[in-house]
């Protein structure tokens, strides 16, 4: 009787030090995370690291600081810069956010983070996919839909370049009128595609947000893609030109409009209805 009563006592007064350990622990990992977020605020990304990875040890299920540690890897990634240290922190902050959203698939700071990581170190499918998947879930997200465009742009501008070089020609910016017929198809072939998406996204962009100069900018270049391919129809490509002028004069309109907004906000002026 005097052993099987002391167990249960036993039991409970050890589920009491653990408990007391755990909470302890749980303390420390939030005075880790505080510290890891100041050093974050103040652009000390590699001691904010250190903080957060101390707070994950204290507290393994300490999902917010799984998160902070995911995004302190994003901020030091260099954009475009293949270095196997670059593309080693880009994996980190990769792994942190799909280990999120291997938890929550419709984690949308997660999804954007990695179509960002993604963009920045040239995956462009990727990032693609991930923007969509943004979309999806927020189907007013103009920002998705900007992102998908410029990065459609990038590959078509991307093979633009390089056909014309094998022409012996560089970009004019107004529909390469001197390239060689087997260009205009390979243009036409690589890029169409790229283009067709790339408008119908921005667009969409600025359909969501009427005044979104960056996005009007990308119509502008995008259309000069599409004069590429317009080969042997010269009507044709002036029409695209006549539209990324259009789209030129919109983007700074919009810019205009946007500058006046921020000096107003800086101002901190009322507007009375």
């Amino acid at each position: 009787m005097k052993l099987t009563a002391r167990i249960p006592v036993t039991a409970a007064l050890l589920a009491l030090l653990l408990g007391s350990v755990t909470g302890c622990n749980r303390l420390k990992a939030r005075d880790q995370l505080t510290k890891g977020v100041q050093a974050f605020k103040n652009a000390q990304y590699e001691e904010a690291v250190n903080h957060f990875q101390n707070s994950i040890a204290l507290d393994p299920n300490y999902e917010d600081a799984k998160l902070y540690l995911a995004t302190a890897y994003s901020y030091q990634v260099v954009p475009n810069l293949d270095t196997p240290e670059n593309l080693a922190i880009a994996q980190k902050a990769l792994d942190g956010f799909n280990a999120v959203l291997a938890k929550d698939p419709n984690d949308l700071t997660a999804l954007k983070q990695v179509a960002s990581i993604s963009r920045n170190i040239k995956h462009f499918d990727v990032a693609k996919e991930y923007e969509k998947k943004v979309i999806a879930l927020a189907p007013n997200d103009a920002e998705a839909y900007y992102t998908v465009g410029v990065v459609d742009w990038m590959l078509a501008y991307k093979n633009a370049v390089a056909i014309l070089a094998a022409d012996g020609l560089t970009d004019d910016g107004n529909g390469n009128v001197k390239k060689s017929k087997g260009a205009c198809q390979k243009l036409k072939d690589q890029n169409t595609d790229l283009v067709s998406e790339g408008l119908e996204y921005l667009t969409k962009a600025v359909d969501i947000n009427p005044t979104y100069d960056e996005a009007m900018t990308y119509l502008n270049l995008t259309y000069r893609r599409k004069a590429d391919m317009e080969c042997g129809d010269d009507a044709g490509r002036k029409a695209d030109l006549a539209q990324a002028d259009d789209w030129n004069n919109k983007a700074m309109g919009a810019r205009k409009i946007n500058e006046k907004k921020k000096e107003k906000a800086t101002q901190g002026g009322v507007t009375m209805n």
